[in-house]
């Protein structure tokens, strides 16, 4: 798989620009806060419909401008696809495949697919779990496009059951004035209290979001040990001396609903909360979602007090251990920039297994590595089919990655090689 052509309309800081790339190593060079990552930035956002950089669309249109446009023509074996997204914040995007308008924007997804590094990949290893929830189902939605619309199911849910739990927990407050109501714990007492029929339509809620909850989390369970093998040679390729990588998921069904704080530095890998794919689908003979539906009703009083679901894939974590420590908290500043390349390694590999390599892009990570590291990643994702890559000086192109070189600089990409 490559990208042949890119065209943006109002993307960031370009009115207008059109790029014809080729197979191979495409470099962007040029000083900072000149347009380079804005160009990747727009393919990664065709592959995956967000950002690296921002979680809103609107730092996306050109300003002044309404809506911004991207086009990128993607080769795959012999077959060719113009893909086109108009990008409307506060509005529905819109897509057309083939120049021809497709009923949503999510169904171009997978027509091209990335694997992208960036500065911010190291959240990954020190940041919240947030960012490794969203590893993991950006390459599910990568591996298998219908993942979007479970993804996109499940936040809807989580977004209507959350709107109901804030409103619950108002009433319950509010009917707090008295000190036998402030003593009222049962729901009948809360019923009475004013909350009216909330607890029956939460049952209602509970099982859609048991049933969506339930298929993220098996997905994500068996990307994990898919992922396990191949994140441990990354790493173990990129720092030979360092202990080995390990990965585990830490799930709410067991901990209770806190795994959102990002569990406590110092625990010990797996030893709290975490499972794999067999554990969680077999133990006590009940499916996923049926023990989903357990813990939502376990947790209702809390949930109730606080107006927030506790229990869910949306407040699991994946849990990055060197040997027997976790990476976070203990990992070097070399190690956990190691460990975040790992996982996009192995999100390569896993997707080129897939059927076809992804378009790599490689957003001015080299000068974030020390010489080692750089060419140990440069020596990796060499034979990539596509690489693209954005660097502020020439220098920080490693060797091995020599190929077709765009200057940039106010606005203008120019090719100069």
């Amino acid at each position: 798989m490559h990208v042949a052509h890119l065209s943006l309309t109002d993307f960031r800081s370009y009115a207008s620009v059109e790029l014809g790339l080729e197979p191979g190593v495409t470099a962007f060079v040029g000083p900072n806060g000149q347009g380079k990552t804005n160009l990747v930035e727009a393919l990664g956002y065709v592959a995956t419909h967000s950002s690296h950089r921002v979680s809103s669309d609107a730092p996306l249109v050109r300003r002044g401008a309404t809506r911004a446009i991207v086009r990128c023509a993607v080769h795959r074996d012999e077959r060719r696809a113009l893909v086109e997204l108009e990008i409307n914040p506060g509005r529905a995007n819109r897509a057309r495949l083939n120049r021809s308008p497709v009923s949503r924007a999510r169904d171009v997804i997978g027509l091209l697919r990335t694997v992208l590094f960036a500065p911010e990949d190291l959240a990954l290893s020190k940041g919240d779990p947030a960012e490794r929830r969203r590893f993991l189902d950006d390459l599910l939605v990568a591996r298998a496009p219908r993942f979007a619309g479970v993804r996109a199911d499940y936040d809807r849910v989580l977004k209507q059951r959350g709107a109901l739990l804030r409103t619950a927990a108002q009433a319950r407050r509010g009917s707090r004035g008295s000190r036998s109501a402030r003593r009222a714990e049962s729901d009948s007492a809360f019923t009475t209290a004013g909350a009216g029929d909330v607890l029956s339509t939460l049952e209602v809620w509970d099982a859609h979001l048991a049933r969506h909850g339930a298929e993220l989390l098996r997905a994500r369970l068996e990307l994990i040990e898919a992922l396990r093998p191949l994140v441990a040679g990354a790493y173990a390729a990129l720092a030979p001396s360092s202990a080995p990588a390990t990965l585990a998921y830490r799930s709410t069904l067991s901990t209770g609903g806190d795994t959102d704080e990002g569990g406590r530095d110092g625990e010990v890998p797996g030893e709290r909360g975490s499972f794999d794919t067999q554990t969680l689908s077999t133990d006590l003979g009940k499916t996923l979602e049926e023990r989903l539906r357990e813990r939502l009703l376990e947790v209702r009083s809390a949930e109730l007090e606080r107006g927030v679901t506790l229990v869910g894939p949306h407040r699991d974590d994946l849990i990055l251990g060197l040997g027997d420590l976790p990476a976070r908290g203990y990992a070097s500043h070399g190690e956990s920039w190691s460990f975040a390349l790992a996982l996009r390694l192995a999100a390569y590999d896993l997707l080129r297994a897939d059927g076809g390599d992804p378009v790599l892009i490689l957003d001015d990570v080299f000068a974030e590595l020390d010489s080692q590291r750089r060419r140990r990643l440069a020596e990796i994702v060499a034979p990539a089919e596509q690489v693209l890559i954005t660097a502020a000086v020439p220098a920080d192109v490693p060797p091995e990655l020599v190929g077709a070189r765009f200057d940039v600089e106010e606005g203008s990409v120019t090719r100069v090689r």
